[in-house]
């Protein structure tokens, strides 16, 4: 399974570990995923969803019901 985000659609970016001397290496920056189960209160059942933490925060800010309908809309999430 591919490390992305199931509401925001995050994925990993490249870029550069940069030594002392200034030599530059490839690297990535991964996101930083969590399996969670959340209770969607609209519709009386639960979803385990792999999201990473920002979008943990943007759930307790809007509501687990609007990320979901959001990220439909933008098509991330089926």
């Amino acid at each position: 399974m591919s490390r992305i985000c199931q509401l925001t659609g995050k994925t990993a970016m490249g870029g550069n570990n940069v030594s002392h001397s200034n030599t530059k290496t490839p690297r990535q920056f991964k996101v930083n995923l969590k399996r969670k189960k959340f209770f969607v209160p609209e519709t009386g059942e639960w979803v385990t969803l792999r999201v990473s933490t920002s979008a943990i925060k943007n759930i307790n800010k809007k509501g687990i019901f609007a990320c979901l309908k959001e990220a439909k809309e933008n098509g991330i999430m089926a």
